[in-house]
């Protein structure tokens, strides 16, 4: 395989239905739970975590990379300005780095304008990471089975739970919300306009401000 130059960040080729990920990834947790589930191809030398379509990628932020330090932050800099790549910064949020989470989500969302979509661990994030990649692989005008996939994201007990830590979400709003936003990603992008028709106008203005604001 050709190796590629460090901190690479131009457009890899993915093969369909594949992710190709950072070597660094390679036995752990997060590759575990993807495995089985869709094929990954590791190499050397890629400044994204992941990459899930030739010019989709993922910058995943681990709780250890929040409690060392900013050194993560010129990562997803780079990947911003290199202008070939739409990126997507999953960042683990819990108990130990939940102090780092305001700032970054700051430097995120308001200073590079880029995707934010917080988990609480490697499992949910890998359930996650195949949701995007789903949503690479599908054209919705296209594809008859769509309803058949949305029923298939709502059985997923991870995707389910991450939702419901949302402020003001829970159990009962949760599913009501898959129902019209089949994805975190597609949650994360929806106005307060389109949250308001689901959950009412107080509850969409605490799952806009989850996704979009510093707190």
């Amino acid at each position: 395989m050709e190796k590629k130059p460090p901190d690479d960040t131009g457009p890899v080729h993915v093969p369909l239905g594949h992710i190709v990920a950072n070597e660094k990834w390679r036995g752990s947790l997060l590759a575990q739970e993807m495995q089985g589930k869709i094929k990954l191809i590791f190499e050397d030398g890629l400044t994204p975590d992941f990459y899930l379509s030739n010019r989709c990628c993922v910058l995943y932020v681990t709780e250890a990379d929040l409690v060392a330090g900013n050194g993560y932050r010129k990562r997803l800099v780079r990947v911003r300005n290199s202008g070939n790549l739409q990126g997507i910064v999953v960042v683990e949020k819990t108990r130990m780095s939940e102090q780092y989470f305001p700032a970054l989500q700051k430097f995120i969302v308001l200073d590079l304008g880029m995707v934010l979509l917080p988990v609480a661990s490697q499992m949910e994030a890998s359930c996650l990471v195949i949701q995007l990649v789903q949503e690479q692989t599908k054209e919705p005008s296209k594809n008859p089975l769509l309803r058949k996939k949305r029923a298939l994201l709502l059985s997923e007990p991870s995707l389910l739970r991450t939702v419901q830590q949302i402020p003001g979400v829970g159990k009962v709003k949760a599913p009501l919300l898959l129902q019209k936003f089949p994805s975190i990603q597609q949650l994360s992008n929806a106005s307060i306009r389109e949250l308001e028709q689901v959950v009412g106008q107080a509850v969409a203005k605490q799952i806009h401000a989850f996704f979009t604001q510093p707190r």
